[in-house]
């Protein structure tokens, strides 16, 4: 079973994200309170605890929120759903938008980690459907749409 392992958020861009008990997300917006929210394509990020693990080998310390993810998860690799995967986590409905990033110069992430596995296996996504989640929530993959559809 796919699940929330965290909810994480920050005020600004490009910093950790700290966890929080539970995430408002907003139909067209993001999360509630997260610097990333907009009416942009990247309203939401996601990275798999499973990825985090990997780069746990040399930073052992590193937690959930610590690449500016705004949702952590487990049990779904993230980095192969096509462009317009449909994630549902509760009522939350979440339409992927983008797989991997470039990380921008002085990225705070890259420089307080060592490196960012953000630009390989996040994702970042849209909201479709608002709703609320929390760590724990399972995560269904409803619609995985074909690569260039």
């Amino acid at each position: 079973m796919a699940k929330v392992i965290s909810v994480n958020r920050s005020k600004e861009k490009g910093v950790v994200k700290k966890p929080i008990k539970e995430g408002n997300f907003i139909q067209d917006f993001g999360l509630e309170g997260d610097g990333h929210g907009g009416p942009w394509h990247r309203q939401v990020s996601l990275l798999a605890q499973e990825s985090i693990d990997k780069m746990k080998k040399n930073l052992p310390n590193l937690k959930p929120g610590d690449f500016a993810e705004n949702i952590t998860t487990q049990g779904l690799v993230l980095y192969e759903l096509p462009i317009g995967s449909l994630l549902k986590i509760g009522d939350l409905e979440l339409r992927v938008t983008q797989i991997g990033k470039e990380c921008h110069q002085g990225c705070a992430i890259k420089q307080e980690v060592g490196q960012c596995v953000m630009p390989k296996e996040g994702i970042f996504a849209r909201v479709e459907k608002a709703g609320i989640i929390k760590a724990g929530d399972e995560i269904q993959l409803i619609k995985k749409e074909k690569e260039g559809a």
